[in-house]
């Protein structure tokens, strides 16, 4: 069983995992950020949610790129947004889904595409940190 979108109560929705579900995944992360950068009233957290909106999308850019480079053309399906919580708890839960799925998503093997998907996981990482860490 793959894993898949999360649920407003935090049980897996089953999905395939697909590509297009993980860029997807993070077009919607982008979403999720800019709206919580632009209501936020603290100066640190509207900075670091505006770093990760910002450069979010190049990553998703870069990956399917690549991926259509070696693959063809692919579907990127809308992914509603169901999460709840804090915004460093629906940040965490969108990461933990990237990382359940990327081996289904793109082969282990596949270093090239592999990595443009660690940047995403980086920069995900890198704002959880100044999320948790910098007030």
């Amino acid at each position: 069983m793959n894993k898949g979108l999360v649920s407003p109560r935090g049980t897996i929705k089953e999905t395939n995992g697909s590509i297009g579900e993980l860029i997807g995944t993070l077009f919607l992360s982008r979403e999720i950020t800019h709206r919580e950068h632009l209501k936020t009233t603290s100066f640190s957290q509207h900075m670091a949610l505006q770093n990760f909106y910002d450069n979010i999308i190049e990553t998703a850019d870069s990956i399917t790129e690549a991926y259509q480079g070696r693959n063809g053309i692919i579907d990127i399906p809308f992914v509603p947004n169901d999460y709840t919580g804090s915004i460093i708890e629906v940040l965490q839960e969108l990461l933990d889904y990237i990382e359940s799925i990327r081996y289904t998503a793109v082969p282990q093997e596949d270093t090239a595409i592999q990595n443009l998907i660690d940047e995403s996981v980086a920069l995900f990482l890198s704002t959880l940190y100044k999320l948790k860490q910098l007030k």
